[in-house]
């Protein structure tokens, strides 16, 4: 086997995965004329045919009965499911509202709560980087809170939904793209009949009132999100964590941008001090990590 070859195919897919979900944002603009309860309906109708289709074709049902061989491991993976469709959700409505920014808050503290999660349910422990870390972050919360006389619900709903998804998948052992499949079994019937009750004279649009373009970007939304689902699954099993876990920042980063340079929402001296206190949190998080892969290997 090609161990550079296939370090270089993970690492290019894990940044190809980032990379998409950084820019986002974009996308779902394009689609501000559609309801964001429509938007979030067809993408996960239309990410299920692609994923549980595809799925079907090459490996046929035995995926499906593997995972229903442990009813427990199948019924995590709904609750999984009902995690990623609210993220999913919250996400899509927060960007065509204009709260970009506050989106990329949400990512940016998403893998700190994630430490916070293994702390408490898995029983991890903390070194002092990791735990300052986790307070400069609190305190760059507690900062843009008393700084708007509200906690950034947004970003915290957001990192909450996919913080606890997280801790289920690592729980759940199941193959990735699998597990995506069988979520995406359990989300597609709730969505499919919001996408015909809409249709039936509710505000629905599709092929006949949102325009050809809107509706090809819908159907096109199963592909722009199972895209990078894949890719991340194939290259996280490619590349170290510590790797990964440098490089999940791209997407919060990317979102920051386009919310800032494309979308020209207000950012202001306020809300850079406490993103300011986040940022240093993960650089700390960061060091931390390397810190820790350095001695890793070392050790080996």
């Amino acid at each position: 086997m090609n161990t550079t070859g296939d370090h270089r195919n993970g690492l290019l897919a894990v940044t190809l995965a980032f990379v998409i979900w950084g820019l986002f944002p974009l996308y779902w603009h394009l689609l501000k004329d559609v309801p964001s309860f429509q938007i979030i309906a067809h993408r996960i109708v239309w990410s299920a045919v692609l994923l549980v289709g595809g799925l079907g074709l090459v490996r046929g049902w035995g995926w499906l009965r593997e995972v229903w061989a442990t009813p427990r491991r199948f019924w995590l993976l709904g609750l999984s499911s009902l995690l990623i469709g609210a993220n999913w959700s919250l996400y899509i409505w927060a960007v065509n509202a204009g709260h970009v920014v506050e989106t990329s808050l949400g990512y940016f503290i998403n893998p700190l709560l994630s430490v916070v999660l293994g702390v408490v349910v898995l029983g991890e422990r903390l070194g002092k980087l990791q735990w300052l870390a986790v307070a400069l972050a609190a305190l760059g919360v507690a900062w843009l809170t008393w700084q708007s006389g509200r906690p950034p619900w947004i970003a915290i709903g957001l990192s909450i939904t996919f913080g606890l998804y997280g801790l289920i998948r690592k729980l759940v052992a199941v193959e990735a793209v699998a597990g995506l499949g069988v979520e995406s079994l359990f989300m597609v019937l709730p969505a499919l009949v919001c996408v015909l009750w809409a249709e039936s004279g509710h505000g629905g649009g599709f092929l006949s009132g949102w325009g050809w373009g809107n509706d090809a970007l819908l159907v096109l939304a199963g592909a722009v999100s199972a895209i990078p689902l894949i890719a991340f699954a194939y290259g996280v099993r490619r590349v170290p964590l510590s790797v990964v876990g440098l490089l999940q920042y791209i997407a919060p980063t990317l979102q920051f941008l386009v919310g800032v340079l494309v979308f020209r929402e207000a950012f202001e001296h306020r809300q850079l001090v406490g993103f300011g206190l986040i940022w240093a949190g993960l650089a700390v998080f960061a060091l931390a990590g390397l810190r820790a892969a350095t001695r890793a290997r070392s050790r080996a």
